[in-house]
């Protein structure tokens, strides 16, 4: 003996035949089940099952409301673990927006792989289905754990050949690479303590309005401050500075003008 099993059929509408739901059934492929009839489900919170208790539910709808979100909810809540829930409508023209909106609506209420079914062929004394999407509640119950399998680590192998040439790196240099470069030898007033005669880089111009000021070469190259204000500038400065009228220096670091530093203003 086969054991029946048990489908839930609701309805927004007033009356549902149960040769009408039996008919669904066989056309999507459900025989041999037992069908428990709720209508004008619209209006219930709660439909009055146990969780997990049915294998298949089939809801039939003229509205476009029908099946809300918290029914979907509900349809979740009482079928068993791989079940099967319908969704069928009755309603005419364009069909692709409800569609989408059912799909959306049973796939927030946790079902997976929903599929679109032409139910064109399915007519009735009092209606025609015109399409119905099919989901399936997954195979695990909330709760449930698993336990994941780490993959397999590969390790990966290099094939040497022996007989393979290598080519010395040294062969691949020229004559040129291996030469020592020559360093710029220094020249001008870098290697002198003064500026040169025949200076062009500015120095003799700069030693030249230190000498204007009265500093000495000593002065210039190691200032120093029995103050210790002479490096802050002309505001912390006494009136008998020797800095005076020179732009702040640290003490024991030379120090420089710039080229326009005696030059006016305007």
């Amino acid at each position: 003996m086969v054991n029946q099993k048990t489908v839930l059929a609701v309805t927004d509408d007033v009356v549902l035949p149960v040769s009408s739901v039996l008919t669904v059934m066989e056309q999507l492929g459900k025989e041999r089940f037992d069908p428990f009839i709720i209508t004008q489900a619209s209006t219930i919170n709660q439909f009055p099952l146990d969780s997990s208790s049915v294998d298949a539910v089939l809801a039939i709808s003229k509205i476009s409301d029908f099946p809300s979100d918290k029914i979907c909810g509900e349809f979740s809540r009482i079928l068993k673990p791989g079940g099967t829930v319908f969704v069928c409508k009755t309603l005419e023209g364009q069909v692709e927006d409800m569609q989408q909106t059912i799909q959306r609506r049973v796939t927030l209420a946790g079902f997976l792989e929903p599929q679109c079914l032409d139910l064109k062929s399915i007519k009735f004394s009092t209606f025609s289905l015109s399409f119905g999407i099919k989901a399936k509640k997954p195979s695990w119950k909330i709760g449930s754990s698993f336990a994941l399998k780490k993959p397999a680590k590969i390790l990966f192998k290099v094939n040497l050949d022996d007989d393979l040439d290598l080519i010395d790196e040294d062969s691949l240099l020229t004559e040129e690479d291996l030469k020592k470069p020559q360093l710029p030898v220094a020249s001008g007033c870098a290697t002198t303590k003064k500026a040169c005669k025949n200076c062009v880089c500015g120095r003799a111009e700069i030693e030249e309005k230190a000498v204007k000021l009265g500093l000495t070469e000593d002065q210039i190259e190691n200032p120093q401050s029995s103050c210790g204000s002479c490096g802050l500038g002309d505001a912390f400065r006494c009136g008998t500075c020797p800095y005076k009228g020179l732009p702040a220096f640290k003490l024991g670091e030379k120090v420089t003008l710039s080229r326009n530093f005696l030059e006016a203003d305007i």
